[in-house]
Protein backbone atom coordinates (compact mmCIF):
# COMPACT_ATOMS: atom_id res chain seq x y z
CA UNK A 1 0.00 0.00 0.00
CA UNK A 2 0.96 3.24 -0.48
CA UNK A 3 2.01 5.50 1.92
CA UNK A 4 1.06 8.53 0.13
CA UNK A 5 -1.93 9.75 0.46
CA UNK A 6 -3.93 6.34 2.38
CA UNK A 7 -7.83 6.43 2.24
CA UNK A 8 -9.21 6.36 5.83
CA UNK A 9 -10.35 3.12 5.09
CA UNK A 10 -6.93 1.94 4.31
CA UNK A 11 -5.58 3.29 7.45
CA UNK A 12 -8.49 1.76 9.34
CA UNK A 13 -7.58 -1.87 7.43
CA UNK A 14 -3.89 -1.44 8.78
CA UNK A 15 -4.94 -0.58 12.10
CA UNK A 16 -7.41 -3.85 12.42
CA UNK A 17 -4.65 -5.95 10.99
CA UNK A 18 -2.03 -4.94 13.58
CA UNK A 19 -4.91 -5.27 16.25
CA UNK A 20 -5.91 -8.56 15.07
CA UNK A 21 -1.47 -9.90 15.10
CA UNK A 22 -1.43 -8.95 18.31
CA UNK A 23 -4.73 -10.38 19.21
CA UNK A 24 -3.63 -13.64 17.63
CA UNK A 25 0.31 -13.63 19.43
CA UNK A 26 -1.52 -12.95 22.84
CA UNK A 27 -3.92 -16.14 22.38
CA UNK A 28 -0.53 -18.19 21.31
CA UNK A 29 0.70 -17.73 24.70
CA UNK A 30 -2.80 -18.11 26.64
CA UNK A 31 -4.34 -21.52 24.85
CA UNK A 32 -1.24 -23.13 26.18
CA UNK A 33 -2.87 -22.39 30.02
CA UNK A 34 -6.64 -22.93 29.11
CA UNK A 35 -5.19 -26.59 27.53
CA UNK A 36 -3.48 -27.54 30.75
CA UNK A 37 -6.71 -25.65 32.51
CA UNK A 38 -9.56 -28.71 31.17
CA UNK A 39 -10.65 -31.43 32.43
CA UNK A 40 -12.44 -32.77 29.50
CA UNK A 41 -10.00 -34.78 26.78
CA UNK A 42 -11.71 -33.36 23.79
CA UNK A 43 -11.62 -29.70 25.27
CA UNK A 44 -8.24 -30.28 25.95
CA UNK A 45 -7.16 -31.44 22.79
CA UNK A 46 -9.29 -29.01 20.69
CA UNK A 47 -6.86 -26.44 23.27
CA UNK A 48 -3.89 -28.02 21.36
CA UNK A 49 -5.36 -28.20 17.86
CA UNK A 50 -6.80 -24.63 17.91
CA UNK A 51 -2.95 -23.51 19.01
CA UNK A 52 -1.55 -24.63 15.99
CA UNK A 53 -4.20 -23.14 14.06
CA UNK A 54 -3.40 -19.83 15.71
CA UNK A 55 0.15 -19.89 15.00
CA UNK A 56 -0.68 -20.65 11.24
CA UNK A 57 -2.81 -17.21 12.01
CA UNK A 58 -0.09 -15.42 12.68
CA UNK A 59 2.26 -16.78 10.07
CA UNK A 60 -0.50 -15.74 7.71
CA UNK A 61 -0.99 -12.36 8.79
CA UNK A 62 3.11 -11.89 8.37
CA UNK A 63 2.44 -13.01 4.75
CA UNK A 64 -0.35 -10.46 4.48
CA UNK A 65 1.75 -7.72 5.94
CA UNK A 66 4.41 -8.60 3.65
CA UNK A 67 2.12 -8.22 0.59
CA UNK A 68 1.23 -5.19 1.52
CA UNK A 69 4.93 -4.35 1.95
CA UNK A 70 4.38 -3.01 5.59
CA UNK A 71 4.84 -3.73 9.04
CA UNK A 72 2.56 -4.13 12.15
CA UNK A 73 2.67 -1.33 14.11
CA UNK A 74 3.32 -1.58 17.78
CA UNK A 75 -0.11 -2.04 19.12
CA UNK A 76 -2.27 -3.63 22.01
CA UNK A 77 -5.05 -5.24 21.36
CA UNK A 78 -6.97 -4.47 24.87
CA UNK A 79 -9.93 -6.39 23.79
CA UNK A 80 -8.27 -9.81 23.72
CA UNK A 81 -5.84 -8.51 26.55
CA UNK A 82 -9.50 -8.50 28.66
CA UNK A 83 -10.88 -11.53 27.33
CA UNK A 84 -7.58 -13.29 28.34
CA UNK A 85 -7.60 -11.63 31.77
CA UNK A 86 -11.41 -13.60 31.96
CA UNK A 87 -10.34 -16.24 31.22
CA UNK A 88 -7.66 -16.42 33.44
CA UNK A 89 -9.81 -15.88 36.30
CA UNK A 90 -11.89 -18.93 35.09
CA UNK A 91 -8.71 -20.97 35.56
CA UNK A 92 -7.27 -19.79 38.68
CA UNK A 93 -11.15 -20.08 40.36
CA UNK A 94 -10.75 -23.38 39.05
CA UNK A 95 -14.92 -22.72 37.22
CA UNK A 96 -14.29 -25.84 34.91
CA UNK A 97 -14.67 -26.43 31.41
CA UNK A 98 -17.83 -25.06 30.73
CA UNK A 99 -16.81 -22.05 32.07
CA UNK A 100 -13.21 -22.58 30.26
CA UNK A 101 -15.32 -23.13 26.96
CA UNK A 102 -17.67 -19.90 27.17
CA UNK A 103 -14.57 -17.93 27.47
CA UNK A 104 -12.77 -19.59 24.59
CA UNK A 105 -15.88 -18.78 22.79
CA UNK A 106 -15.90 -14.90 23.48
CA UNK A 107 -12.57 -15.17 22.18
CA UNK A 108 -13.84 -16.84 18.83
CA UNK A 109 -16.69 -14.07 18.71
CA UNK A 110 -14.44 -11.52 18.76
CA UNK A 111 -11.52 -13.09 16.39
CA UNK A 112 -15.03 -13.57 13.60
CA UNK A 113 -15.96 -9.96 14.52
CA UNK A 114 -12.55 -8.66 13.90
CA UNK A 115 -11.73 -11.01 10.54
CA UNK A 116 -15.36 -10.55 9.06
CA UNK A 117 -14.46 -6.55 8.78
CA UNK A 118 -11.41 -7.13 7.88
CA UNK A 119 -12.01 -9.45 4.98
CA UNK A 120 -14.14 -7.16 4.01
CA UNK A 121 -12.16 -4.25 3.79
CA UNK A 122 -9.83 -5.81 1.71
CA UNK A 123 -12.34 -6.73 -0.77
CA UNK A 124 -13.42 -3.15 -0.85
CA UNK A 125 -10.06 -1.94 -1.23
CA UNK A 126 -9.34 -4.38 -3.90
CA UNK A 127 -6.87 -6.36 -2.18
CA UNK A 128 -8.09 -9.69 -3.55
CA UNK A 129 -5.03 -12.06 -2.66
CA UNK A 130 -5.35 -10.99 1.37
CA UNK A 131 -9.43 -11.07 0.97
CA UNK A 132 -8.70 -14.55 0.28
CA UNK A 133 -6.24 -15.03 2.82
CA UNK A 134 -8.17 -13.54 5.60
CA UNK A 135 -11.28 -15.19 4.33
CA UNK A 136 -9.32 -18.55 5.07
CA UNK A 137 -8.91 -17.65 8.45
CA UNK A 138 -12.54 -16.56 8.92
CA UNK A 139 -13.97 -20.04 7.68
CA UNK A 140 -11.41 -21.28 10.49
CA UNK A 141 -12.55 -19.06 13.40
CA UNK A 142 -16.36 -20.45 12.36
CA UNK A 143 -15.28 -23.76 12.48
CA UNK A 144 -13.56 -23.30 15.60
CA UNK A 145 -16.39 -22.04 17.28
CA UNK A 146 -19.13 -24.41 15.86
CA UNK A 147 -16.49 -27.49 17.67
CA UNK A 148 -16.17 -25.09 20.58
CA UNK A 149 -20.34 -25.28 20.76
CA UNK A 150 -20.35 -29.30 20.34
CA UNK A 151 -18.60 -29.59 22.70
CA UNK A 152 -20.32 -27.52 25.11
CA UNK A 153 -23.49 -29.32 24.46
CA UNK A 154 -21.54 -32.52 25.92
CA UNK A 155 -19.77 -30.51 28.79
CA UNK A 156 -22.70 -28.38 30.02
CA UNK A 157 -24.72 -31.69 30.63
CA UNK A 158 -21.62 -33.51 32.68
CA UNK A 159 -21.29 -30.30 34.62
CA UNK A 160 -25.02 -29.74 35.34
CA UNK A 161 -25.21 -32.92 37.53
CA UNK A 162 -25.04 -32.57 41.18
CA UNK A 163 -21.35 -33.40 42.15
CA UNK A 164 -21.06 -36.83 43.76
CA UNK A 165 -19.15 -35.63 47.11
CA UNK A 166 -19.57 -39.53 48.33
CA UNK A 167 -21.56 -38.24 51.90
CA UNK A 168 -24.29 -40.73 52.63
CA UNK A 169 -27.26 -38.44 52.83
CA UNK A 170 -29.89 -40.19 55.50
Amino acid sequence: MSKLQMSKLQETFLSGLSDIYDAERQLVKALPKMEEAAENESLRSGFEMHLSETKNHVARLDEVFDQLEEKPKKKTCKAMQGLIEEGSEVIEEAQGDAALIAAAQKVEHYEIAAYGSLQSWAEVLGLDEVAQTLQQTLDEEKSTDEKLTQLADMVNSEEAEPADTGANPE
